[in-house]
């Protein structure tokens, strides 16, 4: 690394005017990458995506989305009946497909009151997400004002769904921008602290070209590749704190060698000699983790590990290039007025550390009690879109939900199955009970009939008791599938529930082998890093340990409601989205490892300069306490920015890494990992003479 770094300051002019252009053409990047951006996430090859294509290409409706729920309420002394003469015509009119109480006869679409009736609309669709989308939320927009008008006078009229629910449910937000801003503003104050000078302007200089040139790379990505949207929101915050802890760290060594009297460019290469060496181990690991999402059979997926592993790997260009030239070349005029000093290790982290080291014993048990408890807690995680009463807090769509349930009509009614059987067949099994509302053959033709095949595969609609979200209703929609399975060779299935189900098992199927391959990946790594073969592992244990006590800080917060109501005013999900531990797991490994990363490196190098296996862990970690949590607060402020966007599943994922980094800052490095290398002892520097040969490293005796 020393050679390195000689080589950037030897061509810092052209190294500048490099990052100076990818930082300029960055900004205009950011600018347009939106609309290159794809917003699907469908999961192509499964049951449920057969039964959404049949039925947009016979039918040009669905396109994978639950229909928007027209309800009304007729005023006291009008029925259904009555109002036929205004309301039928008005149904028919509706773009799409319209199954309601006219057009059926069937009473399930009449409340206990006889007074609230819904209709379901399935919207007009092509097959394109995105466009598909448009359409059913310009049914959304204009459907109240058209069936208000045609409507009984008096008559209540809600247009409400899974769809508007969930437009209303996220409340007010933010840009990507301006969270980027807000965590850039929480990090500065922070930066502030650690620094007590003007230094703290130079990680955020370092961040803002990492962000940007990441931005610009992700648009050249989007050329040959679907990117998923999500992608937007990682780099402008997860990008933010990545970048600002590997230059923390580097300005942090740089400092103390000045502290100790190098000159400015010798401190430079000393620096990055030792905490260079790691900021570019904590890279390779972060992007290893999220690498390994291409294991993953499954398009978005991919397309989010491998524009997510461009955070860290753009961050370690920046910060192991731009930042040296900016250090030799106003580094020391811009530490000032130099409120903190490194010459010394910081005196209450050093105190923390030889508490840790004199309670071993008592410092992991308490660490492995509140890791374990919350891993277990993470047991009972459920797998699945959040519930309706968790979306809209108000407006028009919670509305339409309250006078549905008001006349005792099942909320499942909102995710409906659509079955398609094969011509000259019927779902005879198919009765009401058992989870099932109503089952509803319909009978009327499409409209544009001239535009469907002649041979159409009748539908029938099936309204379930219980919601898609809820383990009962994935539970119904299963036996249902699997029941019609028997009975009708060939059937088609379109649902919500079943939906979530194929994706979970489509996803989550080559996990094991996800989880085998990073963990070996990253034990070499750390291997030939730490010289150890014991540190490594129990690395990788630890990290695993920390992400399952993050899965179980998800299912507290959001699938029990233990926090998301008081928060941010949602009640509980009762489910987390399918793919949200996935990625969650894929960026919490890596970054994670950043901090085990930090803390062990110095204690290695501690070690090796002569001192004893706990005078390593007191100084080590008096020497990196401090930047450590920083770092963890200033990556969990871009979290909490992430968490003020609009919609939902982004405030679970922001949740989920973000309770993450402060276990992990906190429980696992500030007491687990001090207290189990002071109890290895010796053992944690032992790396035998054959694991070195293959490792291409120095053996450690």
């Amino acid at each position: 690394m020393e050679r390195f770094s000689r080589f950037v300051l030897a061509n810092r002019r052209a190294i500048a005017a490099f990052w100076l252009v990818l930082f300029l053409t960055g900004g205009w990047a950011s600018s347009v990458l939106s609309k290159h951006l794809n917003q699907s996430f469908t999961i192509a090859g499964t049951p449920t995506v057969a039964a959404t294509d049949a039925m947009v290409a016979q039918y040009h409706v669905g396109g994978g989305f639950d229909p928007v729920v027209p309800v009304f309420v007729l005023p006291p002394g009008v029925t259904a009946e009555a109002a036929r003469p205004r309301l039928e015509p008005a149904l028919a009119a509706v773009p799409g497909r319209v199954v309601d109480y006219y057009n059926t006869g069937d009473r399930a679409f009449v409340g206990a009151d006889g007074r609230t009736m819904f209709a379901l609309v399935f919207t007009p669709a092509t097959g394109d997400q995105v466009k598909d989308a448009e359409a059913q939320t310009d049914a959304v927009r204009v459907l109240p004002h058209q069936l208000a008008a045609a409507a009984p006078p008096g008559t209540q009229v809600h247009v409400t769904g899974i769809t508007p629910l969930s437009s209303n449910g996220s409340g007010g937000g933010n840009g990507v921008l301006t969270e980027a801003l807000l965590g850039g503003a929480g990090a500065l104050i922070v930066l502030a602290f650690v620094f007590g000078s003007f230094l703290a302007l130079l990680p955020l200089m370092i961040a803002a070209v990492s962000i940007l040139s990441s931005y610009l790379v992700v648009l050249l990505l989007t050329e040959f590749m679907k990117v998923q949207a999500v992608v937007q929101y990682m780099v402008g915050l997860i990008g933010l704190g990545v970048a600002i802890d590997y230059s923390l760290l580097l300005v942090t060594r740089w400092r103390e060698e000045v502290a100790h009297g190098a000159d400015n460019e010798t401190a430079v290469h000393r620096a990055m000699a030792t905490a260079g060496r790691a900021v570019l181990v904590s890279g390779l690991t972060v992007a290893l983790g999220l690498l390994s999402l291409i294991v993953v059979p499954i398009q978005f997926m991919r397309s989010i590990g491998i524009g997510g592993m461009l955070i860290p790997v753009v961050s370690v260009a920046v910060t192991l290039t731009l930042l040296p030239i900016a250090l030799t070349g106003f580094g020391r005029r811009l530490d000032w007025p130099r409120l903190r000093h490194e010459a010394k290790p910081s005196r209450a982290w050093t105190a923390w550390a030889r508490w840790v080291v004199r309670r071993r014993w008592v410092a992991a048990g308490l660490a492995l009690v509140v890791l374990v408890t919350l891993a277990v807690t993470a047991l009972g995680i459920h797998e699945g879109d959040p519930t309706t009463d968790s979306l809209a807090k108000s407006g028009d769509a919670r509305q339409g939900l309250v006078a549905l349930r008001a006349a005792d009509i099942p909320s499942g009614v909102l995710n409906p199955y659509v079955v398609l059987t094969p011509p000259n067949t019927e779902p005879t099994t198919l009765m009401p009970g058992n989870g099932i509302d109503a089952v509803v053959p319909v009978t009327t033709p499409p409209p544009g009939t001239e535009k469907t095949p002649t041979t159409r595969w009748p539908m029938t609609v099936v309204l379930p008791s219980d919601e898609a979200a809820t383990a009962q209703g994935q539970h119904v929609a299963k036996l249902t599938r699997t029941n019609l399975d028997k009975a009708v060779p060939g059937v088609l299935i379109a649902s919500s529930a079943l939906a979530n189900i194929d994706n979970i098992h489509k996803m989550y199927g080559q996990f094991p082998v996800l989880l085998a391959v990073l963990a070996i990946l990253t034990f070499l790594v750390l291997a030939r890093t730490f010289r150890s073969l014991l540190l490594p592992a129990k690395a990788v244990l630890a990290n695993l340990l920390s992400v399952a006590a993050a899965y179980g800080g998800m299912v507290l917060i959001w699938q029990d409601g233990h926090g998301s109501h008081a928060i941010w005013g949602v009640p509980a999900t009762g489910g987390i989205p399918f793919w949200i531990p996935m990625i969650v797991f894929a960026f919490l490994y890596g970054l994670s490892m950043d901090y085990e990363v930090f803390i062990l490196s110095r204690m290695r190098e501690e070690f090796d300069a002569g001192a004893s296996t706990n005078e390593a862990v007191v100084v080590g970690l008096g020497r990196t306490g401090r930047l450590v949590t920083s770092a963890a607060l200033i990556l969990f402020m871009a979290f909490a920015a992430l968490a003020s966007a609009p919609p939902t599943f982004l405030k679970i994922f922001a949740t989920g890494l973000g309770v993450g980094i402060l276990l992990d800052a906190t429980v696992v490095r500030a007491l687990l990992v001090p207290a189990l290398v002071s109890l290895f002892g010796r053992w944690n520097w032992v790396l035998p003479a054959w694991a070195a040969r293959i490792l291409r490293v120095e053996p450690s005796p």
